[in-house]
């Protein structure tokens, strides 16, 4: 995004997600509750990376996401429990076509046109992967842009797609991310990402560990 327009964090970009997508997918619950908003930020499927959010943490985030605007809450009369709806539609002039290609960008990392065209499901039907691309282009041309085309990645045909609203580092750093974790299978990206890292450290370790043995081996014929 361009300098002076706001960043969010992941946690505020997985609430706002799961509220767009909630509004589409259950009618019935939006706007929704906190109980519900957690659950919806914590789900184990169609995220990436997946999160364990306590309802505290997501909390403070609608706090903050009051305050900017992103979110209002709302308390019915008699009802003791505030309820929250996003405002995205109405921030960035988004049609529903648009809300949800950006949506599904926020729930699940970089993707191609045609793999957010299979995973946009009931948020809003795609004729074709062409209607995507068109959503696309209409979410990079903003000013300040919210998407960004990627360069195809090696041995790859089709580029991939990622949301800028973490900013144009964080993007930078799950395209690497992405890139690291290749062909590996299983898991979100965020967590095959978070064990390479685990293991690097214990390679690391293992390492000093040896280093230090030879070192006191040496010094036995010094």
């Amino acid at each position: 995004m361009e300098e002076g327009a706001e960043v969010l964090d992941p946690f505020e970009i997985r609430v706002l997600a799961v509220l767009a997508e909630k509004e589409a997918l259950t009618p019935d619950n939006y706007p929704m509750s906190l109980n519900a908003l957690v659950n919806g930020c914590n789900q184990l499927s169609s995220r990436d990376p997946v999160m364990a959010l306590s309802e505290d943490t997501v909390a403070e985030v609608l706090q903050r996401l009051m305050q900017r605007k992103y979110v209002n809450g709302i308390t019915q009369a008699g009802a003791r429990v505030t309820k929250y709806e996003h405002r995205m539609r109405i921030k960035w002039s988004l049609e529903q076509d648009k809300l949800a290609v950006l949506t599904i960008l926020m729930l699940r990392g970089l993707q191609t046109a045609g793999e957010i065209r299979t995973r946009s499901g009931r948020l809003h039907e795609f004729k074709s992967v062409g209607d995507v691309e068109l959503a696309l282009q209409f979410l990079i041309d903003k000013y300040p842009p919210l998407v960004s085309r990627l360069a195809l990645a090696p041995g790859t045909k089709e580029p991939r797609y990622g949301q800028l609203l973490g900013g144009e580092d964080a993007l930078a750093r799950e395209e690497t991310a992405a890139s690291l974790g290749g062909s590996v299978s299983g898991g979100g990206q965020g967590t095959r990402i978070g064990a390479l890292e685990q293991e690097v450290q214990q390679l690391r370790k293992q390492v000093e560990d040896l280093t230090a043995q030879f070192a006191e081996f040496r010094k036995q014929f010094e």
